[in-house]
């Protein structure tokens, strides 16, 4: 018997249909003998609604009120599911944030969870074998108001809710069958992981793959919780499912992967913009006069380059931010100018980011030059780099996004799997 925490996102629960087929794959587990906890988003397209009400109700309104309205999506998801369940013959009952409790700080719409106390939830899984369906997404502050966790909030949810029961492993059901070394849209010959390290899935999360958010797999990471990417909507009848472990990817610590592979995937993100400042005088404290305006409009730098004259008295600055802050973070530059002291501004949105990513990397040289090389074979000129002990990024321009994917996913052998 194990403790299983079960998540189903927004499209796995968009209507009564796919909700029956989210309470099939429940009682699937109860009837295996195992203890359940569920966890849901709201149905597809619910949240956006919501939240284009607000803004149309004002443009300028009470975070609280804000969170109020958001998160009754969940809440309309939960008891429909609880009560199809009892409807066949599970034990189910259905909790919000606030009832279990689930405990945040105080930041309406962006909250972070200080605490559950999941006694209860495991009192009636032990006694009862009853099933505690989750409204994702939301908690209690300490203003005694509801308060949410942001866009996708409901795997961080999932993952707190199995760390706090303590959960043999956190199930994440979506639309797709597991982890690919890349996005199988653009390399046909992309393959499921069975296996991935939490700081490979953080890295990937984090720089493009949109199968887990990052905060989830941080708290995974932090806590422990062995968690699994798996299809929501195969059928549930099917002998896969009744395998041990069944078609998917655990997320799980290095020590469980037997055999590590120099790189595991290869993600990329179109939603990038760059900004170059030039002839900037080289002097202490200009990178301060530059990045902390930025920090403070709450705006995130990644990838930065430097390039210092031959006399060492000017430097150009390259960076890049969020494309979505593009305009915003070049005002904020533009109204910083006098204090950095740069000559020009240049800035494009046109361009990709590139990663790729493998826990493998610690221990092999010369992965960075190969890919180096591979993407000159192939005419395409790398604008920025950056590098950490398991991953290299690099910026390209966005035409070369495809092309860039297909050559270093075939270059590392993940063509083969």
């Amino acid at each position: 018997m194990a403790r299983l925490v079960m998540k189903f996102g927004g499209t796995s629960v968009a209507d009564i249909d796919r909700i029956r087929n989210v309470a099939c794959h429940v009682k699937r587990e109860v009837e295996a003998g195992n203890q359940a906890a569920v966890v849901v988003s709201a149905m597809a397209g619910t949240t956006n609604q919501l939240v284009d009400w607000t803004r149309t109700a004002a443009r300028f309104h009470d975070a609280r009120e804000y969170d109020t309205v958001v998160a009754a999506g969940e809440q309309v998801t939960a008891g429909l599911l609880a009560i199809t369940l009892q409807d066949m013959g599970v034990n189910a009952r259905s909790w919000l944030g606030w009832q279990i409790p689930i405990r945040t700080d105080a930041a309406h719409g962006v909250a972070r969870i200080d605490d559950i106390d999941g006694a209860v939830l495991v009192e009636r899984m032990e006694t009862q074998n009853q099933v505690a369906v989750v409204a994702g997404f939301q908690g209690i502050a300490p203003d005694n108001r509801v308060s949410t966790f942001g866009r996708g909030g409901s795997d961080t949810t999932a993952v707190a809710l199995a760390a706090a029961v303590g959960a043999d492993r956190c199930d994440i059901y979506t639309d797709v069958d597991g982890v690919y070394t890349t996005d199988p849209r653009v390399v046909p010959k992309a393959s499921r992981l069975e296996k991935v390290a939490f700081e490979e899935m953080l890295e990937m999360a984090s720089l493009g793959a949109k199968v887990l958010q990052v905060r989830s797999v941080q708290m995974a990471m932090a806590h422990g919780v062995r968690t699994f990417v798996r299809s929501s909507f195969a059928d549930t009848d099917a002998p896969e499912h009744h395998l041990e472990p069944p078609p998917g990817t655990l997320i799980c610590d290095e020590d469980e992967i037997v055999e590590e592979k120099v790189v595991t995937g290869i993600a990329y993100s179109k939603d990038e913009a760059e900004i170059s400042l030039r002839r900037v005088a080289d002097k202490p404290g200009v990178a301060a006069a530059v990045f902390m305006p930025l920090a403070e409009a709450n705006i995130n730098v990644d990838m930065i380059v430097q390039n210092i004259s031959e006399d060492g008295s000017l430097t150009d600055m390259t960076f890049t931010v969020p494309a979505i802050d593009f305009e915003r973070a070049s005002e904020v530059i533009a109204g910083s100018r006098e204090a950095i002291g740069y000559q020009a501004i240049n800035g494009s949105t046109d361009v990709a980011k590139i990663s790729v990513i493998g826990v493998g990397m610690r221990s092999h040289a010369g992965v960075a030059a190969e890919a180096f090389q591979a993407l000159a074979a192939r005419g395409i000129n790398i604008r920025a780099i950056t590098t950490s002990e398991i991953k290299i990024s690099i910026l390209i321009d966005a035409s070369y996004t495809e092309l860039a994917v297909r050559t270093l996913h075939s270059l590392y052998g993940l063509d083969e799997n």
